[in-house]
C-alpha cells in the first residue's frame, strides 16, 4: 500500500514538473521575440512609424483573436483525443512557425504566420487542466498555482533574454532560438508527461454546460467580464508601441531593444507578484475596494508613462502598473469563483477567459492605430480606460454594498 502511494506521488509530481516546465518554456519563448516585433518590421523595410505601429498592432492582435475562435474546438478535441496530444500539437506548430518567421521577407508574411499561429495556439488553459487532472485532490490547488506562476514568470524573463539575443544574434536569430525552445518544450511534454492513468475518470467529472444567460444574473458577473476586458486592453497596449516610444523620448537606438525588454520583464514580473499577493490582500480589504484601488494605481502609472519621464521613473511606473493589474485580475477571478456554484465555475472561467482573449486581440490593434497618430496618446487612452474601469467597479461593488 505504501509503495503504491509513493508511486502515485512520484507519478503526479513527474507530470507536474513536466507540464509546469514546458509551460514556462513556451510562454518564455513567445516573449523572446514578440515584444520586438516593431523593430522587426523596420528591418523588413517598413519605413514610417505609423505603418510600423499598424503592422505591429495587427500582427500582435490576430493571434489571440483566432485563438479565441478556435479554443472551443481544441477543447472538444482534447476531451476526445487527450490533452497531452493537443498541447504537443500546439508546441510543435509553434516551433515551425517561429522558425518560419526568421525567414520572412515582407510584413504581410508575418501577419499570415501570426494568424496561423493563433489557429494552433491555446495550450495554456489545457496545461492547467492537465496539471489539475494529474494531481491528487488535496494537491490540485498547488498544481494549478504552479502552472499559473509559470505562465507569468515565462513572460517576465523572456523579454530581457530576447533583448540580449536581439543585440547579440539579431532578431532573425532570436526567432530561431525561440523555435529551439519550443522544440525542447514539446519533447518534455512528450516524454515527461504520462496521461494514460490520469484521464480514466475524466468523462464523469466533466462540468455541465453553462449558458451566458445563467451567468449574467450572477451578481457583478458582467462587471467582472468588462473589468477583465478593460485591464487587458491597457495591459497589452504596450506591445506595438513601446520600443518606438522609447526611441521617441530619447533612448539611444542601440539600447531600445534591451530597455524595452527590461520594461516588459518588470511589468510581467510585478504582475506575477500581484497574482501571488492578492489572496492575502483580499483578507485585508473588500474585493470591490481592492480592485478599484489597484486599477486606479494602474491608471496613474499609465499617466506617468505618457509624461515621458527619466528611465528610473519609467521602471518604477512599469512595476506599479504590472503589480496593480496582477492584483486586480486575480482578485476578480477569485471573487468570480466564489460567486458561482462548483458546477458553474468552469463555465464562468470560460466566459472570463473569452473577455481576456478579446482584450488581448483588440488591444494591440487599437494601440497600433492610435500610436500611428501619437505614441503618448496610447498611454493617455490607457489611463482614461483604467480610470473608467475603477469608477465602474467602485460604483457597482463598493457603493452598491453600502
Amino acid at each position: 500500500m505504501g509503495g503504491n502511494v509513493t508511486h502515485e506521488t512520484h507519478h503526479w509530481r513527474r507530470n507536474q514538473t513536466a507540464v509546469t516546465t514546458a509551460t514556462f518554456m513556451g510562454f518564455m519563448s513567445f516573449t523572446l521575440v514578440m515584444p520586438f516585433l516593431p523593430l522587426y518590421f523596420e528591418q523588413l523595410g517598413v519605413q514610417s512609424t505609423r505603418s510600423v505601429a499598424i503592422w505591429s498592432g495587427l500582427s500582435l492582435g490576430v493571434t489571440p483573436a483566432v485563438t479565441a475562435a478556435m479554443a472551443p474546438v481544441w477543447a472538444r478535441l482534447a476531451e476526445r483525443y487527450g490533452r497531452k496530444m493537443m498541447v504537443a500539437r500546439s508546441l510543435i506548430s509553434f516551433m515551425v512557425i517561429m522558425g518560419a518567421l526568421a525567414f520572412v521577407r515582407a510584413p504581410w508574411q508575418v501577419f499570415v504566420l501570426r494568424a496561423i499561429q493563433g489557429f494552433f495556439a491555446g495550450y495554456g488553459p489545457i496545461a492547467l487542466t492537465m496539471a489539475a487532472e494529474s494531481a491528487p485532490p488535496e494537491q490540485m490547488a498547488t498544481a494549478i498555482g504552479w502552472v499559473q506562476t509559470a505562465q507569468r514568470l515565462g513572460p517576465a524573463l523572456g523579454p530581457v533574454i530576447g533583448g540580449t539575443l536581439a543585440h547579440s544574434v539579431g532578431l532573425r536569430g532570436a526567432f530561431l532560438v525561440s523555435a529551439a525552445v519550443y522544440l525542447a518544450a514539446f519533447l518534455l511534454v512528450l516524454v515527461g508527461y504520462r496521461e494514460s492513468d490520469t484521464r480514466k475518470d475524466v468523462p464523469a467529472a466533466l462540468p455541465a454546460k453553462v449558458t451566458f444567460a445563467e451567468l449574467r444574473v450572477v451578481p457583478h458577473f458582467l462587471l467582472f467580464m468588462g473589468a477583465v476586458f478593460g485591464m487587458q486592453l491597457a495591459d497589452r497596449s504596450l506591445g506595438p508601441i513601446l520600443p518606438l516610444y522609447l526611441r521617441e523620448i530619447g533612448v539611444a537606438p542601440e539600447s531600445v531593444a534591451f530597455l524595452a525588454g527590461i520594461l516588459f520583464t518588470i511589468t510581467a514580473g510585478s504582475a506575477a507578484i500581484g497574482n501571488l499577493s492578492s489572496r492575502w490582500l483580499l483578507t485585508q480589504r473588500s474585493e470591490g475596494v481592492l480592485v478599484a484601488v489597484m486599477v486606479g494605481v494602474a491608471s496613474i502609472a499609465a499617466l506617468v508613462f505618457a509624461a515621458g519621464p527619466p528611465i528610473g521613473v519609467l521602471l518604477g511606473a512599469a512595476a506599479g502598473f504590472g503589480l496593480a493589474l496582477g492584483v486586480a485580475t486575480t482578485s476578480i477571478y477569485t471573487v468570480a469563483s466564489q460567486s458561482v456554484t462548483a458546477e458553474r465555475r468552469g463555465g464562468a472561467f470560460a466566459y472570463l477567459t473569452s473577455a481576456y482573449l478579446l482584450g488581448l486581440a483588440v488591444s494591440p490593434v487599437v494601440a497600433g492605430f492610435i500610436g500611428s497618430v501619437s505614441m503618448r496618446a496610447v498611454f493617455l487612452a490607457d489611463a482614461a480606460g483604467l480610470a473608467l474601469v475603477a469608477w465602474l467597479v467602485k460604483r457597482g461593488m463598493v457603493d452598491a454594498a453600502r
